[in-house]
């Protein structure tokens, strides 16, 4: 963990991810999968890889922030579950996966890593789920 090297967003986010904005803490992203909504949030902390190495202050940030985008998303989307995950296995830089799931969706009841190849979002679609969630958005800000 590094307080004095800039915030380098993980290439492999970069390239699976649109943005959808920033929040005080995080970049706020839209997997490109159109399978489910799933949006990421990726803490601007340089070199950290788990949760525990924030600061207190920022763990709660965290937190607070992901209870208000499950919240958000669950509204938006009336899902059946809403998944919340931190696994860090493939890319190492801390983020945390913010999934709406739905009964009967390609992967259910299972986890939706590898289940189905994923299927980009056309540019329409992005606009949509951004005008939808933008008064989430709002309140991460």
């Amino acid at each position: 963990m590094s307080y004095d090297q800039p915030f380098v967003l993980h290439s492999k986010l970069e390239a699976d991810t649109v943005s959808l904005g920033q929040s005080r803490l995080c970049e706020v992203r839209l997997m490109n999968d159109s399978h489910w909504p799933w949006v990421l949030l990726v803490p601007r902390v340089a070199d950290v890889r788990e949760i525990y190495q924030l600061p207190k202050e920022q763990q709660l940030r965290l937190a607070e922030e992901s209870s208000l985008l499950g919240e958000g998303m669950m509204k938006v989307f009336a899902g059946d579950k809403f998944n919340v995950a931190a696994l860090g296995n493939m890319v190492p830089q801390l983020h945390l996966h913010h999934i709406v799931r739905f009964e009967g969706d390609a992967a259910w009841p299972g986890p939706v890593w590898g289940k189905v190849s994923p299927e980009a979002y056309d540019p329409q679609a992005i606009a949509d789920i951004r005008a939808r969630l933008q008064p989430t958005l709002d309140a991460l800000k």
